[in-house]
C-alpha cells in the first residue's frame, strides 16, 4: 500500500486561493463604485445642461433681471460646473482603483494558478511512481509464483 498524496505547500494554496477571491470581490467593489461614479457624473452633466439651458432662456427673453438675479444665476451655472468637475475627478479616481484592483486579482490569480499547475504536477508523479511501484510489486509477485510453480 503507497502513502497517499499530500501537497505540502496546501496551506499556501489555500491562502492563495481566498487572496484571489478577496481581490475578486474588491475588484466587483470598486467595479460598483465606478458605475456609481458614472451615475453621478452623468446626473451632474444634466443639471449643468439644465442651468445652460436656463441661462439661455432668459437671455433670449430679453427680459428685464436684476444683477442679483444675473449674479444669481451666474452663482448656480459655477455650482453646476463645479460639480461636473468633482463628479468628473472622482469618477477618474474609480477607474484608477479598477485598473489597480484588476491588477491585483491578476496578480493573485496567477499566484494561485502557479500553485494549482504545481500540485498536479506533483500528483502526476506521485500517481507515476505509485503505478511503478504497484508494477514492481506485481511483478515480484509473478515472479515468486512462477518460481513455485516450476518447482
Amino acid at each position: 500500500m503507497s502513502p497517499s498524496f499530500r501537497f505540502r505547500l496546501e496551506r499556501v494554496r489555500a491562502v492563495r486561493e481566498r487572496k484571489e477571491k478577496l481581490a475578486q470581490r474588491e475588484l466587483a467593489d470598486a467595479l460598483s463604485r465606478r458605475s456609481s461614479s458614472v451615475s453621478e457624473l452623468r446626473s451632474a452633466e444634466d443639471r449643468l445642461e439644465h442651468a445652460r439651458e436656463e441661462q439661455r432662456s432668459v437671455v433670449a427673453e430679453h427680459a428685464a433681471l436684476s444683477g442679483d438675479d444675473l449674479l444669481a444665476r451666474q452663482a448656480f451655472l459655477e455650482r453646476a460646473e463645479a460639480q461636473r468637475r468633482v463628479r468628473e475627478r472622482e469618477l477618474e479616481q474609480r477607474e484608477a482603483e479598477v485598473a489597480a484592483r484588476d491588477a491585483e486579482l491578476v496578480t493573485a490569480a496567477t499566484e494561485h494558478e502557479m500553485l494549482n499547475r504545481l500540485r498536479e504536477r506533483r500528483r502526476g508523479e506521485h500517481d507515476r511512481e505509485a503505478a511503478r511501484r504497484e508494477l514492481g510489486d506485481l511483478d515480484e509477485i509473478a515472479v515468486s509464483r512462477f518460481g513455485r510453480s516450476r518447482a
